[in-house]
């Protein structure tokens, strides 16, 4: 369903999986008169006009910026404090920057020195993705039935505030508004933690023995296979994630691994009744997710 723009101008700020899939759901959707990308990438740039996700694309940030009405930064959260120092000049009063990081404490902290007065800044966070990366990889319904979440700071224009998360509705999103801190303890179990723990059973047998790895490979079982998938994830993106957020994961991990080892003393002793006991409770929460229809 086509509706009225949203924005004149759009810049996305790094064109990888989710810039490359919001382009293409505000095109699909109308929401903007023209898109634009700035990415320090090349290849990113050619690919992203190639498949037409984008109207133009540059790395020079004067050129992508100083006429845009909104602008999405999708770069690694590490390189916030980059894109601040480039954008911050170019960036026109009235614009509104939001970002798509899975982390918000540390991009409120990078960027918000670099924002001149009278730009709105709306962190938020988009509860979808794939394994996959780069603009070739987007597809515009990646965010039909996800949440979206926005940590705006106390004082933002809640105009703004309201017109961001109107964008996210009308490609198919449910809008929560979060505190950051709140959000980045949310997300270091939600998500950063399952993907450390992904990375590490696959380091593991990646250490292997070289024929017992490719036994491995060859017999893998729909859960080691869903770990893969996992941690075939953006390197660079989930180093800068967990970088970024180290005291919610830690704190997370420290309550995993005391978890873990409690498991580690039933099996030793043969409590399968207290196994059965955490399997069950574990079942349940699988359960409600399908019912809330995030599986």
């Amino acid at each position: 369903m086509t509706t009225s723009p949203l924005f004149k101008t759009v810049c996305f700020v790094g064109i990888g999986l989710i810039g490359s899939s919001l382009a293409r759901a505000m095109r699909k959707h109308g929401l903007a008169e023209r898109l634009l990308c700035l990415d320090v990438c090349e290849k990113a740039r050619t690919t992203a006009l190639a498949l037409s996700v984008v109207d133009s694309a540059t790395g020079n940030a004067a050129e992508a910026i100083s006429e845009a009405d909104l602008i999405v930064l999708g770069a690694p959260v590490g390189a916030t404090q980059a894109v601040g120092e480039a954008i911050g000049p170019h960036l026109k009063p009235g614009a509104i920057v939001t970002d798509v990081g899975s982390v918000k404490l540390a991009v409120i902290r990078d960027l918000t020195p670099y924002l001149p007065e009278g730009v709105e800044f709306v962190p938020g966070h988009p509860i979808a993705g794939t394994e996959h990366s780069g603009p070739e990889s987007g597809f515009a319904e990646l965010f039909e039935g996800r949440w979206q979440i926005l940590t705006p700071l106390p004082g933002c224009d809640q105009k703004a505030v309201d017109k961001v998360a109107e964008l996210w509705r009308r490609v198919g999103s449910q809008v929560e508004i979060m505190d950051p801190h709140h959000h980045d303890k949310v997300l270091a179990i939600t998500s950063h933690l399952p993907h450390l723990i992904a990375y590490t059973i696959v380091g593991t047998a990646n250490d292997l023995e070289g024929h017992m790895q490719q036994e491995v490979i060859k017999f893998s079982a729909s859960g080691f296979r869903d770990f893969t998938r996992i941690a075939a994830s953006d390197p660079i993106m989930w180093r800068d994630v967990f970088l970024n957020n180290r005291e919610a994961v830690l704190e997370v991990l420290q309550r995993f691994t005391e978890d873990l080892t409690a498991l580690q003393r039933s099996i030793r002793w043969g409590e399968g009744e207290v196994l059965q006991k955490r399997f069950t409770e574990t079942r349940a929460i699988r359960r409600a997710i399908i019912d809330a229809k995030q599986a």
